[in-house]
Formats: structure tokens, C-alpha cells, sequence
């Protein structure tokens, strides 16, 4: 196994009130900012104006999105392959699709030397945004049903399968929570950084709820609080190794990775940290709490 930190006897299912709390106070902060400031939507949920555009010659979308702003436009951009097409995207009203179009034709007549031509422009109605919500909200929950039996299926126990689904639906809300306190905006790449964040939550409890199956096999008579510590400490070294990969990784792109992305990033620093953290001080200690419960 990967070494990175001395052995550590740390004693989580101790804290576990201490973070039990915690988790409830970033929990109850979340229902409040959802319920004052809610949600900055995208257009895949909201509806708007779409623009496709070709330019005669190759141009940055930096170039672009500088044009734009200096017009007061806000726009997603979306560039297709072999050749100079994009696509841009602004939130608005069915009323508003020529207004707002003629608004980025001129912006983009600014930009010097590079004639372009209009080859699009179109309406995303709220009908396909309600859609596209309850996909995006049945692929989530699909998933975590498909967790809970998997999870309760391979450790023949549905306690833990429970308690890994609590933990993933922790690090979704904290997410959530995060891009509802920021005012970023949420569309359907960021709804992969959620769905994504599930699976990077999970897969890291299983770890866990792995070694101590194992250690359950090995220290049958051993106390549950004493086999979760040591599993988790046994853990900790490769936890915090790939954590740290994975935290680097996301971090180069979203400093680095453009505006494009930039929301995709930050959700995701957001869910690789509580991924860790859930595993850890959530979802293990769940399992000892249930198994202690008052019979």
C-alpha cells in the first residue's frame, strides 16, 4: 500500500458529534442560501437566445468573450470542430431572441480584420430547461439508488450502503451549497461535476467499507469503534495521496482551464475535499453509530 504519512492511531469515531454538527450547520447554511438566493440557472434550464456563428478566419474565444463584455453580454460559448463555428448562448425571453442576436452581431463586428457570418440563431424554451431538469435530477437519483444496492449487495449489509449514500448526498449539497453562496452559475456541465463528485464520494467509501470488511474478517471479537478507527488510519496515507492528485489536477484547471470550464472546477475542488471528509467523519461513523444504537 502507499505510504505517505508515520502510522497514525487517531481516534475518528470519537469526534464524530463534533463533525456531526458541523456537517449540520453547513447543511442548515445551504437551505438558507437555496431558499434566499436559490440557484443561478443556466440556459439549459432557463431558456434563452443561441447564436451560431462562422468566422472567415480562426479567432481565440478570449477574443470572443472580450468582444462580448465589452457589449455588456454575458455568453456561453461552445466551438465546434474543423472550423471557425461557435456557438453563443445568452439567457433571455422568447421576446427578446432578435434583440439580444442583433446585439451580439454587433459586438462581433468589433472584433478587427475577421468578417463572420450569422448561420443560426434559435430559441431554447423553458419546456426543454423543465426537461433537462428532470433528467439531470433522475440521473442523480438513479445513481444513488444504483449505490445503495451495490454497496448493500457487496458488504451484505443495506446499513452500509445507506450510510455511503448519505455521505455522496452530503458532498452533492455541499457543492450545491457552494455555487448557491458564490452565485455561479449551474448548468448541465456543472450537473457532471455533481454526478461526478457521487461517484469520486463513493468509490472512496467503499475503500474504507472494504478494509473493514477485511478487518471484521481478521479481528472478528475486536470493538467496532476500535476496527473503524483502525481501518480508517490504515487508509489514511493512499486517502490523502489520491485526494492530493486529484485536488492538483482540478486546481490546474480551474486557474488554468478557461471560463468554459471554470464552474466545472470549482464544484469539483468543492466535492474532492467533502469526499474525504465524508468518508472519514460521515459515513464511518454512521456505521458505528447504527450498530450502537439503543435495541
Amino acid at each position: 500500500m502507499m505510504t505517505l504519512l508515520p502510522k497514525t492511531h487517531i481516534d475518528f469515531v470519537k469526534k464524530r458529534f463534533i463533525f456531526f454538527t458541523i456537517s449540520g450547520l453547513v447543511t442548515l447554511t445551504g437551505i438558507i442560501s437555496l431558499s434566499t438566493k436559490g440557484l443561478d440557472l443556466g440556459l439549459d434550464f432557463t431558456g434563452g437566445t443561441l447564436v451560431q456563428v462562422k468566422f472567415e478566419k480562426p479567432v481565440e474565444i478570449s477574443v470572443l468573450r472580450k468582444a462580448l463584455e465589452a457589449a455588456g453580454i454575458e455568453a456561453g460559448i461552445q466551438t465546434f470542430t474543423g472550423g471557425n463555428s461557435f456557438a453563443l448562448k445568452v439567457k433571455g425571453a422568447l421576446q427578446s431572441v432578435n434583440e439580444t442576436a442583433d446585439k451580439m452581431d454587433a459586438a462581433l463586428k468589433a472584433i478587427p480584420g475577421n468578417s463572420f457570418a450569422e448561420e443560426k440563431r434559435d430559441y431554447v424554451g423553458p419546456v426543454v430547461g423543465r426537461d433537462l431538469s428532470k433528467k439531470a435530477i433522475f440521473a442523480i437519483l438513479l445513481s444513488m439508488f444504483g449505490i445503495i444496492v451495490y454497496v448493500a449487495f457487496r458488504f451484505s449489509n443495506p446499513v452500509w450502503g445507506t450510510a455511503g449514500v448519505i455521505g455522496l448526498l452530503h458532498d452533492v449539497f455541499v457543492a450545491i451549497t457552494a455555487m448557491s453562496l458564490t452565485g455561479r452559475e449551474v448548468d448541465l456541465v456543472v450537473v457532471a461535476a455533481f454526478l461526478t463528485i457521487a461517484g469520486y464520494s463513493i468509490n472512496d467509501t467503499i475503500v474504507i467499507f472494504d478494509r473493514m470488511r477485511e478487518n471484521m474478517r481478521n479481528f472478528p471479537k475486536m470493538h467496532m469503534g476500535q476496527l473503524i478507527n483502525m481501518s480508517i488510519n490504515e487508509c489514511l496515507s493512499r486517502t490523502i495521496i489520491t485526494t492530493l492528485t486529484v485536488f492538483v489536477t482540478v486546481l490546474v484547471l480551474f486557474l488554468f482551464g478557461g471560463t468554459g470550464i471554470n464552474n466545472f472546477a470549482f464544484a469539483m475542488l468543492i466535492g474532492t475535499i467533502t469526499g474525504v471528509y465524508s468518508t472519514i467523519f460521515i459515513c464511518s461513523p454512521i456505521v458505528f453509530q447504527w450498530e450502537h444504537r439503543p435495541k
